[in-house]
């Protein structure tokens, strides 16, 4: 019988068991509970590379399928990974055997954020590289955080780190916690200092509308400590409308004349861009980074506030801001081929494309930008942005635009088209052309390319590895 008495964590852990290991996530708490000492085992219904190597090479037992027998060891507890239905085969078994379960953000709270500062970064774009950015920041200034990132960091090899100093670095996540915990992650940390982004409609699979985003935004703010410090964007009309509402010091960052922290003077000169910062009207700092795109210099803004307020100094953040190698899938250059540049990027919520396409079309002004777009999340396989999606591509050149896949998850009348989005764009004056497998986005694009030319694919998943066999065949 399904109980949630068990839904807690001992006192004392020695064994876990996670339960869908090989996402990102929980791939990450794995090796973070093997290198804290713990025994660590896990399942998957699909062992897969790299995570499954990664975990491998940490010495973690991983079983192929869910299944009772996978818990004979009987381990002290159970992490149940976020995509996990109360019907797993697992499940049924850890419930019969009266395991103790918790979540991902359980898990990482308890084991190694309690007791030290959490860094928060939440809002619906720019966690990962606002996240990715400050953990850097901090272990140039030699703190050595903790933290847990959505992405691979490329200064570190890995999406995270157990830290052995005071602060500890987390996305939070906005997307629900588990199936016996349908609130957002976000709301298991207490943060010392957080800082919001943007909040926008985005997850229509657990979202009804932008009210009820809002209002999972609102109960993060509404429980921040009085102490702590909230960092938001004023650029985004939500946002300034929730930060009235927090209990602790909040600080703005952006363009706004009477925010805090400001941006002023932006370029791009290949390879940097340059950037000032004031700070309450005088000037901060004059810094450089190799990434692209004013979006990405506002989550850079964001991450200079916190760490000014964690005491850092402003030649330090120059310097980690410069060395800073940026995240794998975010505006990533996979291999430049007959001098075409193939590059990859997490992009899929609507002002993530538009954002994205601006940002690489002003970069590389000079070339031709053809757009690559697979829609495949659980928003944008839904036509909840059908609508939205046409204007994101006005920068680019060209534009290629795949059948979503998996649709036949997704109810017929609610199902995003991607013919419907080609011809949006095409009345829109935009050379644009609709393909029904990755397959022949290929044959196409080897057909079409040209010198000079950057090749710009956005899905937040796999994309059927057409980076690499895009760059073979050219």
């Amino acid at each position: 019988m399904q109980s949630i008495e068990n839904n807690r964590i001992p006192e004392e852990v020695k064994s876990i068991h996670l339960i869908a290991i090989c996402g990102t996530g929980m791939g990450a708490l794995a090796g973070m509970l093997k290198e804290a000492g713990f025994k660590v085992t896990g399942s998957d219904h699909h062992v897969y590379p790299p995570m499954s190597v990664f975990l491998s090479d940490l010495g973690i037992e991983i079983f192929e399928g869910f299944r009772p027998e996978n818990l004979s060891h009987r381990p002290d507890l159970i992490v149940v990974g976020n995509a996990v239905s109360k019907d797993n085969p697992e499940v049924a078994a850890m419930f019969e055997l009266a395991i103790p379960y918790c979540s991902l953000p359980q898990a990482l709270n308890r084991f190694f954020i309690t007791g030290k500062g959490a860094l928060v970064v939440t809002g619906t774009h720019g966690k990962t590289t606002t996240s990715a950015l400050l953990a850097w920041v901090l272990a140039i200034a030699g703190l050595n955080p903790g933290f847990m990132v959505g992405g691979i960091l490329k200064n570190f090899g890995r999406n995270y780190n157990i830290g052995g100093g005071a602060h500890f670095v987390v996305e939070g996540d906005e997307y629900d916690t588990a199936f016996f915990d349908k609130g957002p992650k976000f709301l298991h940390y207490t943060p010392s200092r957080a800082i919001l982004t943007s909040i926008e409609f985005d997850h229509a699979d657990i979202y009804r509308d932008l009210a009820h985003v809002k209002n999972s935004f609102s109960d993060f703010i509404a429980a921040m400590p009085q102490e702590a410090m909230l960092a938001g964007y004023d650029g985004d009309p939500v946002v300034r409308e929730l930060l009235t509402q927090a209990p602790c010091w909040t600080a703005f960052y952006g363009l706004g004349e009477r925010s805090p922290w400001r941006l002023e003077n932006m370029d791009s000169d290949s390879p940097w861009t340059r950037f000032e910062v004031t700070r309450r009207g005088k000037h901060f700092g004059t810094f450089k980074t190799h990434l692209i795109g004013r979006y990405n210099v506002l989550n850079a803004l964001a991450a200079i506030a916190v760490a000014d307020d964690l005491g850092v100094p402003a030649d330090v953040i120059s310097r980690a801001l410069e060395t800073f190698e940026g995240v794998k899938r975010r505006q990533e250059v996979r291999g430049i081929k007959n001098d075409i540049l193939v590059m990859d990027d997490f992009a899929h919520h609507p002002t993530e494309v538009k954002e994205t396409v601006a940002a690489v079309s002003s970069f590389y002004s000079d070339k031709r930008i053809v757009a690559v777009f697979e829609p495949r999340t659980n928003s944008s396989r839904r036509k909840v942005f059908q609508d939205k999606y046409p204007e994101s591509f006005d920068m680019a050149d060209l534009v290629c635009i795949r059948e979503p896949p998996l649709l036949d998850k997704i109810p017929v009348e609610e199902r995003f088209s991607s013919e419907q989005l080609t011809q949006d764009l095409q009345g829109r004056g935009k050379e644009a052309h609709y393909f029904a497998d990755t397959e022949a986005i290929i044959d196409y694009l080897v057909g079409v390319a040209q010198p000079e030319d950057v090749i710009l694919i956005m899905s937040n998943g796999g994309f059927d590895n057409i980076h690499e066999k895009i760059l073979e065949r050219l």
